[in-house]
């Protein structure tokens, strides 16, 4: 069979899913079993892999699937709780009196929380935590997953600890020994590099989710309004990444989202309260009156505006719940605590499924939806609540996190269906590698420029940055070698790459439409966020291109040039949309008469 062919056939999975999910808007429900069917099918008669095989792959997505479903309960069950209890009343008036503004709050709340909830705890749970705050606040539902999933790449290689860079990266690589005697030395200069490149790409991410905003759910429909906030927005983030670019060199990939969230909170939240780069009262930006929305915007979780008993809550009490999931995650993720070994020692799963090499586990105790429970129950005691309305918090979650199974069921098993494809009588790889070898044979020595993009399809896919790096670093470095560059920069583009696809890996998206109830309206968030994504993997290709390349070619080489068009098109459509209006004095229409 033809490498064409081979690299066609790999990708028809995702054409199934772009087609129907994307281009046809069929929910998430129906285009992800066509998708899985598809996968099956090429895995069994075309690669030749074994049908235990297959089940079994399938029977690990559908344990992955109940572990997502999981987390998706605990973080509905916690807005949930917040809302009975009063606390996201207070919540929502703490960001009113910081600034009413919601393109100041979804700033502060998605880039800078998402970015430290990220560095906490990783795998999708910035969206389980941010976007059901930023509903609370009187977001659109879809406004919220949308500014949720964008900010779902700057921080993500730093995730859970440094787990995209420690098991994805260091375990990708290690599968040839002859590279280095030190994989963890390896992986911590790769971390530095990735950081700069995330750094670059990431300084425009806050602009463009506020542009996102404005342009998709404003009154009138406009990108200007979101990016008259660019100085604001640049100084989001860059209070972010400039700590978060000298802890990846200075300390390692454990902290650097986690500290550069941080960071930021405490820098940009100062400095909104004492008015710096603020808009004026006559400039706050608001979405129209919800009766005016669109209705495909909306969630079936409807938030209301209920007070604490007592008629008022203090903004620390109310905040407790978030502090103590931040403060869990931390201190059970960190292998510095005692804690990590012990929540992570017990597995409920299967060996070995069907006579395989496959194993299907979920840990409950490290899951974070388990810390979503656990803080929920710690928030009916804090905020004083009632039987009746906490029953009623549980009862909804749950009907939420129903809705939402329909969708994981199927693609979480097409994910691992896809992923284990390899090993077959045929003899071929598995289709990710594949499609990935076909475009590398093609791509020569401007393989730099598409190494972000496969990156982002193996996230796409599988849903994980780490997954994407173990998949894509050892091929990555081969890769780089054999084009005679450095290759540690090339797997930094695969790491960049992966962190950025998760804005468009449709099992996130599908989660993070769950907590809020829009579930079968995951298309519609795929058709927004495709634009950002575009931007990330163009953007830190060609810049990794031209450093790469830089020995050879200077600095007038194809990169540079992408870099720079990129760059006057930002300043200009920066510029152009911060033209002032001029005033026209009105007429005496007296004069003369």
């Amino acid at each position: 069979m033809s490498t064409g062919m081979l690299a066609f056939l790999s990708l028809l999975p995702i054409i199934v899913v772009a087609v129907f999910l994307v281009g046809l808007r069929w929910p998430a429900s129906k285009a992800m079993p066509i998708s899985f069917v598809v996968a099956v099918i090429l895995a069994l008669f075309v690669w030749g892999v074994p049908g235990s095989t297959v089940a079994a792959a399938s029977v690990n997505g559908l344990v992955t699937a109940v572990s997502l479903l999981y987390i998706i309960f605990g973080a509905i069950l916690l807005l949930n709780t917040l809302q009975e209890s009063g606390g996201l009343k207070t919540i929502r008036q703490g960001f009113t009196d910081i600034s009413p503004d919601r393109r100041v709050q979804v700033i502060i709340i998605a880039w800078l929380f998402g970015s430290f909830i990220e560095g906490s705890a990783g795998f999708g749970t910035p969206a389980a935590v941010a976007v059901p705050l930023l509903v609370g606040l009187g977001f659109p539902a879809m406004a919220a997953v949308v500014a949720g999933m964008v900010i779902q790449s700057t921080p993500v290689s730093f995730g859970a600890a440094g787990t995209p860079m420690l098991v994805g990266v260091q375990e990708g690589l290690a599968a040839d020994s002859s590279i280095t005697s030190n994989f963890l030395a390896l992986t911590t200069d790769i971390a530095g590099k990735v950081a700069i490149l995330h750094a670059v790409a990431g300084m425009l991410i806050p602009l463009f989710m506020v542009a996102l905003m404005t342009r998709f759910f404003g009154k009138n429909k406009s990108f200007s309004e979101g990016i008259k906030m660019w100085k604001f927005a640049l100084f989001a983030s860059v209070s972010m990444t400039i700590p978060y670019v000298i802890v990846a060199n200075v300390l390692g990939p454990e902290f650097p989202s986690m500290i550069g969230g941080l960071v930021g909170l405490a820098i940009v939240v100062t400095a909104a309260k004492k008015g710096f780069l603020m808009p004026s009262k006559e400039e706050t930006w608001d979405f129209d009156d919800k009766s005016k929305w669109n209705p495909e915007w909306i969630g079936s979780i409807e938030i209301k505006d209920i007070a604490h008993k007592s008629g008022s809550m203090s903004m620390v009490r109310a905040w407790t719940p978030y502090l103590l999931i931040g403060a869990f995650l931390v201190i059970t993720r960190l292998e510095a605590f005692p804690f990590n070994e012990w929540f992570r020692s017990w597995t409920l799963g299967i060996q070995n499924v069907f006579g395989t090499d496959i194993s299907a586990g979920f840990e409950p105790l490290f899951s974070p939806g388990t810390i979503f429970v656990i803080v929920s129950l710690i928030t009916f005691f804090i905020h004083g609540m009632n039987g009746a309305s906490y029953k009623k918090a549980w009862s909804h979650s749950a009907k939420t996190m129903i809705a939402a199974s329909a969708a994981l069921i199927f693609t979480v098993p097409m994910v691992q269906v896809f992923l284990n494809s390899g090993g077959g009588a045929s003899g071929f790889d598995s289709m990710p590698v594949e499609l990935a070898g076909a475009v590398a044979s093609a791509a020569g020595e401007f393989w730099p420029l598409f190494g972000t993009f496969i990156g982002g399809m193996g996230a796409f896919i599988a849903g994980s940055n780490t997954v994407s790096n173990m998949m894509f670093s050892l091929f990555q470095f081969d890769v780089g070698s054999r084009i005679g560059v450095d290759s540690t920069w090339i797997v930094a583009l695969q790491a960049v790459g992966g962190a950025a696809g998760n804005m468009i890996c449709v099992h996130n998206v599908v989660a993070a439409c769950a907590v809020v109830g829009l579930v079968g309206r995951e298309g519609a968030i795929i058709r927004k966020t495709i634009f950002p994504f575009l931007y990330y993997a163009l953007l830190t290709g060609a810049l990794g291109y031209s450093i790469v390349w830089f020995g050879d070619k200077g600095i007038l080489n194809i990169g540079s040039f992408i870099v720079l068009v990129i760059a006057l098109a930002a300043c200009y459509i920066i510029a152009t949309n911060n033209k002032r209006v001029p005033v026209i004095p009105k007429q005496d229409k007296t004069v003369g008469m």
